[in-house]
């Protein structure tokens, strides 16, 4: 006979998220187009803390280099192509393409392409969802994408306060 779990605190939580649900917020410069928080510590309760979400980037848009001192990412493309480079080296992002980037290794993504790029991310543990927020503008699916706006003055001081390592004094430009 089967065992039977006697308390429910034995489970884990289930959440459900349908398009157009997820928290989002529009991306100031270099990469403009908008991101999507579909799970994190605030929007469910977890015992391994994630990070889960989707980011768009449209044409000429990029994520400047950058790493994470103590998150392992992952990215997978979904749609539009352009090119991840990580520690220096192009790897092509098309959809089906998949990364896993370890702490500490230096990671650009760039839509060198002639329509949106999106893909999801897992960081682990979680934080890039609060580093969003921050520097980012609420967004709804029905407001039109807002004018190209720039990143906070203390952007670099948001990065230190959630998950990225020290910017590099040679960082890499696309």
């Amino acid at each position: 006979m089967a065992e039977q779990a006697n308390e429910t605190s034995s489970y884990g939580e289930v959440l459900v998220k349908q398009p157009g649900t997820a928290e989002s917020h529009w991306q100031p410069v270099p990469a403009n187009g908008h991101i999507e928080v579909i799970f994190a510590p605030h929007t469910v309760p977890m015992e391994h803390p994630i990070g889960f979400g989707t980011q768009t980037v449209p044409p000429g848009g990029y994520v400047r280099e950058h790493a994470h001192d103590k998150n392992e990412e992952v990215i997978f493309v979904v749609s539009g192509t352009g090119k991840a480079v990580v520690d220096g080296v192009e790897h092509p992002m098309q959809p089906g393409s998949a990364f896993f980037i370890g702490k500490n290794r230096r990671h650009m993504f760039i839509n060198n392409g002639t329509a949106d790029i999106t893909w999801t991310w897992l960081i682990v543990p979680n934080g890039l969802e609060d580093f969003f927020r921050l520097i980012g503008r609420p967004r709804t699916d029905d407001a039109n994408d807002p004018t190209p706006f720039p990143r906070p003055e203390n952007v670099l001081q948001i990065e230190r306060d959630t998950v990225f390592a020290e910017q590099p004094k040679d960082q890499r430009q696309p």
